[in-house]
């Protein structure tokens, strides 16, 4: 965490490029044209007409002018080259790897890829659904687990949620201790703490061979290989675990695996890794994807996303989220997880690297890794050095005198090397797959501190008791794309097999997929960004500082705010983090018994389960008719719990697609009681440059990046949600993962790295210095313009369900469907079904209304592409008057058997009372192009009573 540092101006001064033109979708003459549509003589009086006068800004946004996209990228590579990168054995759950360039190129650089949405449609997702299968199964088999999630945020997040599970499926106890072993990484005992104070969890830190499994102690958490290289035999300690009825987790590193006993053949229950160095970036840490894997038994407890194998009404193998309901309507108050977090992309991308290498790959990168490691191991012990540790795979923890430390420390910086400080007496040293054989070289140099360096053999780091014996990644796809040219074609068919923002509007409502400019992207590869440790010394990360400073600044203006933090790596973390803050501020107070949550009806499923993760206890409060807060029942609840009043969490515009006029009360009414305000910043993408939410009164906001800062969603992830804080408040963000304090005055740090996903941190500067304050303004006003043009062209074919003053919304609209099921036998989902034959993903489905659909077309569509997404919507009203008026059969019709793919409207059996043209071709467009769904209707329930997350056989699919 900074405060926000001072806005710097462009260097230069020449006439912007005019990215805002490239940026937002409709022209001059088609904003005139879809206002005299609507019957609004200007943007201004539109604008005027929909959000209240009493929270607009009086002044613009107090930004830098707009930059062109090449002055962007010019001042982005100056910033960059602030950042010095020198050789890293820093270790602690980070390396250095090789990116395979066919991955890098063809999905991290591929907008095909990264701009797509989490797959809860899976007939248009199946491409991105067997490359995280394939995630799954890797994780799966190095873990010797059965069950694998398609990831998680970090590693230490997800020791965090293995914590919880742990929690949720142990023996019960009033008072649960849980052990974390002191090997552990320092960042994930920092991380877990947080999470298990603020459930009730005492964290006992303790060496392996000093734990006990007395009374309360629900498990623990194990590291293996151990933080400072040391491998250990835990099978006795989780003997004596299981008898005392506690679980154990177990910390790996993914890569070890290859050649290590993994942890499931000798009984942990969990296992949680991160699979950065499988092809993923160092990014100054983030964004990775975290592994999580299980047993069996426990799999309906298991955080995050799960893919699973099902079939489609034609008895295909067909993929989807398994037990997906559990993250759409997340059980409010009673949840255990907020699941929605993952990290798609780069899940993906490790996936593929293990398609890649294969089993034999991996285990000569591991091999080179380890011989390397035993040269090194050999050289340091004839230089008189002692090593801690026998047994170790990449790293070694060299002890010596502290004054011969000190020395080593100092030839290292003069050679731009890092080596990690395991307190005064001790150097911890991690190989990984970029060292080479003169890396080694260099490294006893160092050590030599200018004696003569022998020659010796490696020493052996992996005893017959640890090697492992049992194989793994045994099916095909891990054997098949040796060649680039076969790799290459497996991508892009699985490409294809998706629909992204590269085939057409994804008209999402509360998750704004805009534009993710190229020239946004295009630093995210710089090794500059790309290549640096997250605990590298800060002098060698100063162009990471300048640019934190600088877009702290800018979302410190934006949102009105006095403080900044970087560290949540994504919206629910965000969150959560912004509830922490809350609490810490309680206590600073001596009010820690604050600990009730307001939270409205109409909240987001993620905000409860937030608050209950923060250890909150959730009251909801009622909406009333028309969607807004009831003012009446809020003052009731704020009265009647007053005395323990921690927190409202509310939705800003709210989430039906309203300003709701009463919010500077909300937030009045809410400080009367001694309670703070927590803004969801989910649909901030409607107020940038018109209000500001420590305007109007909420003393925390979180900010989704990957939707009004277009960082891209990457198919369900990365993403980043930073929170702002009012001035009180600032001294409770959190702080760094190796800066935690007992007792201080900080919530404690969130994610593994300090400033969370921070490599894709530029893409978001990047879009405001190229936009400037007014562009960002102009922005928000396109935005609600598009929104409420679509609603106006629908609004005949799909009553509006919410609206706010004249009949007016903000970016979204809920649009109702359900009139259909009685009149004619069709509900939402055929609706959603049907929109994929007319090439476009479906909107928000049954969220947050039952049987309605959410649309949010964001700033960056043109009217072309609005006008053809409610040609197609009203195509699909006339299709289902044909049913209500006869011309259509009830439960036998293009809606009900929505989605066709290609196979089935060319292929020679067709029973169905319409046409294959009605169902192939249903408007003019998508005989020139569309994004066809590849399944038909896949059955839900079937792959949720038969769970299978790992690749099943080829003649599977036969």
């Amino acid at each position: 965490m900074t405060t926000p540092g001072t806005l710097v101006s462009p260097s230069s001064t020449t006439t912007p490029a005019g990215f805002l033109d490239r940026h937002l979708g409709p022209r001059p003459g088609d904003i005139e044209a879809m206002l005299h549509t609507m019957g609004y003589p200007s943007l201004d009086a539109l604008i005027d007409a929909i959000v209240p006068s009493d929270i607009r800004m009086t002044s613009p946004l107090a930004l830098p002018g707009p930059q062109s996209e090449v002055e962007v990228l010019a001042d982005l590579r100056r910033i960059a080259s602030r950042n010095r990168v020198f050789r890293s054995f820093l270790g602690q759950g980070y390396a250095g790897c090789h990116t395979p360039t066919v991955i890098l190129r063809n999905i991290l650089e591929n907008p095909g890829w990264y701009t797509a949405y989490t797959p809860y449609q899976p007939e248009i997702s199946q491409g991105r659904l067997e490359a995280l299968l394939n995630f799954q199964t890797m994780v799966s088999d190095l873990t010797g687990l059965p069950i694998a999630n398609a990831s998680l945020l970090d590693e230490a997040t997800a020791a965090a949620e293995a914590m919880s599970m742990t929690l949720a499926v142990a023996r019960t106890t009033d008072a649960p201790r849980y052990l974390v072993d002191a090997g552990c990484h320092p960042q994930t005992i920092a991380v877990l703490t947080t999470r298990a104070e603020a459930r009730g969890v005492r964290v006992e830190v303790t060496p392996p061979e000093a734990m006990t499994f007395g009374e309360g102690v629900i498990g623990a958490l194990l590291q293996y290989p151990a933080t400072d290289g040391g491998i250990h035999d835990y099978r006795g300690l989780t003997e004596k675990a299981h008898g005392n009825g506690a679980l154990i987790t177990v910390a790996v590193d993914l890569l070890s695996l290859v050649l290590l006993e993994p942890p499931g053949t000798w009984g942990a229950d969990i296992v949680v890794g991160s699979t950065q160095r499988f092809g993923v970036p160092l990014g100054f840490g983030g964004p990775h994807a975290a592994c999580f894997a299980t047993k069996d038994g426990w799999k309906r407890h298991m955080p995050g996303r799960l893919i699973g194998v099902s079939k489609d009404r034609e008895g295909r193998p067909a993929l989807r989220m398994a037990l997906q309901t559990r993250e759409q309507h997340i059980r409010r108050e009673k949840a255990t997880s907020n699941v929605c977090t993952a990290q798609v992309l780069l899940a993906v991308m490790a996936g593929m690297y293990a398609v890649w290498h294969g089993p034999d790959g991996l285990r000569a990168i591991a091999g080179e890794v380890h011989r390397r490691t035993g040269t090194l191991a050999g050289g340091l012990k004839a230089l008189g050095w002692t090593l801690r540790h026998r047994a170790f795979f990449d790293t070694l923890a060299v002890e010596g005198d502290a004054e011969r430390i000190r020395q080593v420390h100092a030839a290292a910086r003069d050679a731009e090397i890092n080596l990690r400080a395991l307190g005064p007496d001790a150097i911890g040293v991690t190989l990984d797959e970029t060292t080479t054989d003169q890396d080694v070289e260099d490294l006893l140099h160092v050590f030599a501190l200018g004696a003569t360096v022998p020659t010796t053999g490696p020493l052996p780091g992996i005893p017959a008791a640890f090697q492992r014996t049992s194989p793994f990644l045994t099916h095909p796809v891990f054997h098949r794309y040796r060649s680039e040219t076969e790799l290459l074609r497996y991508l892009h068919r699985l490409e294809t097999r998706d629909l992204s923002l590269t085939s057409a509007m994804i008209p999402l409502g509360s998750c704004t997929m805009k534009l993710n400019a190229t020239t946004e992207m295009i630093p995210v590869t710089w090794r500059e960004f790309g290549a640096l440790h997250p605990y590298a010394p800060a002098d060698q990360a100063e162009g990471y500082r300048e640019l934190f400073a600088r877009l702290e600044a800018a979302l410190a203006e934006i949102t009105g705010f006095a403080g900044i933090s970087l560290q949540p790596n994504a919206g629910s973390q965000g969150e959560f983090t912004g509830l922490l803050v809350i609490r810490a501020w309680h206590r600073s107070r001596n009010e820690g018994h604050r600990t009730v949550c307001l939270i409205p009806q109409s909240a987001h499923g993620t905000n409860p389960a937030s608050a209950v993760m923060a250890g909150f206890q959730v009251v909801v409060v009622r909406t009333d008719a028309s969607g807004n807060i009831d003012l009446a029942d809020l003052r009731a609840r704020a009265e009647e719990h007053r005395d323990r009043l921690g927190a409202l969490m509310v939705t800003y515009p709210s989430t039906h697609g309203v300003f709701e006029a009463g919010i500077r009360e909300v937030c009045k009414i809410v400080h009367a009681q001694g309670g703070q305000v927590y803004m969801d910043g989910a649909n901030m993408n409607a107020q940038v440059g018109l209000c500001r939410p420590g305007d109007i009164g909420a003393d925390v906001c979180h900010l989704n990046l990957h939707k009004t800062f277009c960082i891209p969603h990457g198919g369900g992830g990365p993403g980043m949600g930073p929170i702002g804080v009012a001035a009180h408040l600032v001294p409770h963000l959190p702080t760094s993962p190796l800066d935690a304090a007992p007792g201080a005055a900080s919530a404690g740090p969130v994610s593994a790295a300090p400033a969370g996903s921070a490599s894709i941190l530029p893409i978001s500067w990047a879009y405001i210095a190229m936009m400037g304050g007014e562009g960002l303004t102009e922005a928000t006003r396109v935005a609600i313009l598009n929104a409420n043009y679509i609603a106006f062209r629908l609004r005949d074919h799909f009553p509006l369900v919410y609206s706010g003053a004249h009949g007016l919304i903000a970016h979204e609209c809920i649009l109702d469907v359900r009139p259909f099921k009685a009149t004619a036998g069709i509900e939402v989902g055929d609706v959603a079904k049907r929109l994929m034959d007319y090439g476009f993903h479906p909107p928000t489905v049954s969220f947050p209304v039952a049987g309605t659909l959410m649309i949010e077309p964001t700033e960056s569509e043109s009217k072309e592409e609005l006008d053809r997404f409610c040609d197609a919507m009203i195509g699909i009203r006339t299709e289902i008057r044909d049913i209500e008026e006869g011309r259509a059969e009830r439960g036998n019709n293009v809606l009900t058997h929505a989605p066709h793919p290609l196979h089935l409207v060319a292929g020679d059996a067709w029973d169905r009372p319409y046409p294959r043209e009605q169902a192939a071709f249903p408007a003019p467009d998508t005989r020139v192009y569309k994004s066809w769904p590849t399944v038909t209707r896949i059955d839900d329930a079937f792959g949720d009573r038969n769970l299978v997350c790992i690749c099943p056989p080829v003649d599977a699919y036969a």
